[in-house]
């Protein structure tokens, strides 16, 4: 049974690529989708630092008075999820022969580019006195889209700052859950998304295979 949203292991390193990871991407590859409704989006987006325990106060409240708009927001954020992986994908493989195709990628960028200009319409500049002081341009400053504003916030940022070298897919060939992650070690040598999970997992299998193939004398 797969796990509820409220446990789901947050791994990938940043906000976008755990939203790539909250759909099941092995096999078959229409996998269970751990957003399931607009609650388990906003438990989501909380647990995962894009909104506040105050923000989301603020905003199911809304969803709960306006269910057209919850459904409208959990389809605008499934969208961007999707159009990020694939841009990832192709990323991860620029030569195409890997899972993401270049020319889909290209119409995924389009798709990610208008929902992150219509986040960035409803944004507001903000001044914050510090030392030094700065400003800053805060998305979600309307409560019905502030969750999909946030969310198109962090995929535009993932795209723009993160090393996409080091962007890594849990190989679904050896037993992984293909899940996305950023390989943040010293030597750039991550396999897994977790080794406690699907690394130990495949070692097990493998472990498995060369007893059985030793029993039965397949080399």
């Amino acid at each position: 049974m797969p796990l509820d949203v409220s446990r789901l292991p947050l791994v990938g390193g940043h906000p976008a690529l755990d939203l790539v990871n909250t759909r099941e991407r092995g096999a078959p590859p229409d996998g269970h989708d751990f957003l399931t409704d607009a609650s388990a989006l906003l438990l989501w987006s909380a647990r995962a630092g894009l909104v506040s325990e105050e923000e989301a106060d603020r905003v199911g409240p809304v969803w709960r008075d306006d269910p057209a708009a919850a459904h409208a927001a959990l389809a605008t954020v499934r969208e961007v999820r999707e159009g990020l992986h694939l841009v990832l994908l192709a990323a991860i493989q620029p030569d195409g022969r890997g899972p993401g195709d270049p020319v889909v990628a290209g119409a995924a960028l389009v798709g990610l580019h208008e929902r992150w200009a219509g986040a960035a319409a409803r944004a507001t500049l903000v001044l914050d006195r510090g030392d030094p002081p700065r400003v800053r341009l805060t998305y979600g400053t309307v409560p019905a889209m502030l969750v999909p504003d946030r969310v198109a916030e962090a995929a535009l940022d993932v795209l723009r700052t993160a090393d996409l070298t080091r962007v890594r897919r849990c190989p679904v060939a050896e037993g992984g859950c293909g899940w996305l992650f950023l390989d943040q070690s010293r030597n750039g040598s991550r396999r897994w998304c977790r080794m406690a999970d699907c690394g130990t997992t495949a070692k097990a299998r493998r472990l498995t295979e060369r007893r059985r193939a030793t029993r039965t004398g397949t080399p």
